[in-house]
């Protein structure tokens, strides 16, 4: 982590829709497992994700589709 004057900068992975794309399925639960202990348990909802594709967002947004993204598995 960066601090940036007034923020924080963490580089996650961290892509609209999911955590980014991994090439095994295993390396995906740990990056997802590794992304909810490390961002999402850590934040609250009005945290600012400023993603490397896509549009910016909150991890209000974001985290109810935390199970879903486990779900489908990318």
């Amino acid at each position: 982590m960066r601090h940036l004057g007034g923020g924080y900068c963490r580089q996650i992975p961290r892509f609209p829709g999911g955590v980014g794309k991994t090439w095994q399925p295993g390396d995906f639960i740990q990056l997802l497992d590794d992304v909810t202990t490390r961002v999402f348990d850590v934040y609250d909802d009005s945290t600012v994700i400023y993603p490397g594709h896509g549009d910016d967002t909150v991890l209000g947004a974001e985290r109810p589709h935390l199970a879903e993204w486990r779900e489908r598995g990318w």
